[in-house]
């Protein structure tokens, strides 16, 4: 399996579905479902029962993954798509639209 290039806590810009131009801090990572879950993008509504966490229950708002393919990760303001290179021993993330090192 190759490496993930969004990881979490990365500003990412939705590019397709109904939070289309939405941007966001990545929240979580599924390396196997290929899925991310981006702060304030895909709400969705869940009816939960009462529990010992939440003594009330009633309707809560949650984000809910998206797939990894509808997000481009944000780099110095612009959505760029990233590819890896080694530099010395290092394997490390580059922005293609400027060629620089992310991490």
């Amino acid at each position: 399996m190759s490496a993930m290039k969004i990881k979490r806590g990365d500003t990412v810009k939705v590019i397709a579905g109904k939070d289309c131009n939405a941007e966001g801090k990545v929240i979580s990572v599924d390396i196997k479902k290929h899925r991310v879950t981006v702060e304030g993008v895909n709400m969705i509504t869940k009816h939960a029962k009462p529990s010992q966490a939440n003594p009330n229950g009633g309707i809560i708002q949650k984000e809910a993954p998206i797939d990894i393919s509808n997000v481009m990760l944000v780099f110095k303001g612009k959505p760029t798509r990233v590819g890896f290179k080694m530099e010395g021993d290092r394997k490390v993330r580059f922005a293609k639209a400027t060629g620089e090192v992310i991490d």
